[in-house]
């Protein structure tokens, strides 16, 4: 299939080097050698190729190369000031495109070496949004039993999907993550992993976490961004319009990988919504620069809402989601009568849709089609 993003990624190269980051396997690499054949000559080169490495350092690709591929290169030692060398040397004409399966936006910080000189390009998994506009047949069901990512999503059968999953779960955590940084305890890192799989949707300790995992809550920590930033979770915060309080507050952890949760329908239906919410909020960055985020609202006495899209550090709009259950949630209720925020109650399996209370509610499907990407 041909994704959304290809034409806003090729349109971006005329202009400037693209950064293309993601999860592994949301098909980056596939996108860049498609994105490659609209060019009269290109290379690809991947820095985890010893044969690759060679060419790279010696940047001993033929002039005329009208498109440069670089994938995996922030694993090279001083990455940013090799990219601005070849990025403010290159031949007239010539375009940069840069992936890997890491935050490279956060990635050691970019500081100053790389400011003014790419556009970043998230290339998030499928989602219903991109589906309806790449014209691919889908059903929430299928993501919510297959997973979003290409491969499994579009494999002949549950069992190659499944089959996948189990290779990718091995590379994830013996590869990535050993390649990302030394741990030391592998098995921690291993069974905090597992443990965020059955605790998806639900606030977060780090104290709780450690005690259970036998190490301490800084580690816990540490660990958390590193398989944040590897593109294997998110954290949702609290909203607070003081920052600062905000990320002292306990996230909710979602997976990429809707697949990997463990739970029921609807925990899994629900990790669906902040994947594509996710990738509808890094579009709104990415293309049309607007300044969005992904929150939720916890109060003292626990009132909470699962999901707030933030423009502007102003409350857009308030979502929770539900599986079945056809009337507003409490919290909901709360916040919509208190702050008179607008408020959709998404819900997987949904009779009617309607307005009710100044809330709307609306089909899992429907909700998810219309976002932006």
């Amino acid at each position: 299939m041909e994704r959304y993003q290809k034409n806003l990624i090729i349109k971006d190269l005329s202009k400037k080097m693209v950064l293309l980051a993601g999860p592994r396997q949301a098909g980056k690499t596939t996108l860049a050698k498609v994105i490659a054949e609209q060019f009269s000559s290109s290379v690809y080169l991947n820095y985890d190729r010893a044969e690759d490495q060679k060419i790279i350092l010696n940047e001993s690709w033929r002039p005329n190369t009208e498109l440069i591929i670089l994938d995996e290169i922030h694993k090279m030692p001083q990455w940013k000031n090799y990219l601005k060398g070849i990025f403010d040397t290159k031949q007239t004409g010539q375009k940069i495109l840069v992936t890997g399966s890491a935050r490279l936006e956060i990635f050691n910080q970019m500081g100053d070496s790389l400011a003014g000189r790419f556009f970043l390009h998230r290339l998030m998994p499928l989602s219903p949004a991109e589906c309806e506009k790449v014209e691919v047949p889908y059903s929430v069901d299928k993501f919510i039993e297959r997973g979003p990512f290409p491969e499994p999503f579009l494999a002949s059968s549950l069992i190659d999907a499944n089959r996948w999953r189990l290779q990718y779960v091995d590379s994830l955590i013996l590869t990535d993550v050993l390649d990302f940084e030394n741990i030391h305890n592998l098995k921690a890192i291993q069974l905090l992993f597992e443990l965020l799989r059955s605790r998806v949707g639900s606030p977060i300790s780090y104290t709780s976490l450690a005690e259970d995992i036998a190490t301490s809550p800084n580690t816990v920590k540490k660990y958390i961004q590193i398989l944040e930033a590897l593109y294997i979770i998110f954290r949702v915060t609290p909203f607070s319009k003081n920052i600062a309080r905000s990320l002292l507050k306990e996230p909710k952890i979602y997976f990429f990988d809707t697949g990997l949760v463990k739970g029921n329908e609807g925990i899994k239906f629900e990790n669906l919504v902040a994947s594509c919410l996710l990738k509808h909020v890094f579009a709104k960055i990415d293309y049309l620069a607007e300044n969005y985020s992904l929150q939720y609202l916890h109060t003292k006495e626990r009132q909470e809402v699962d999901f707030v899209l933030v423009k502007d550090d102003q409350i857009e709009q308030m979502i929770e989601v539900k599986n079945s259950t056809d009337g507003i949630g409490n919290s909901l209720n709360y916040f919509l009568n208190k702050y008179k925020l607008p408020a959709v109650q998404v819900i997987n399996h949904l009779k009617r849709e309607r307005i009710e209370k100044g809330v709307e509610l609306i089909e899992g499907k429907n909700f998810l089609k219309n976002l932006y990407l």
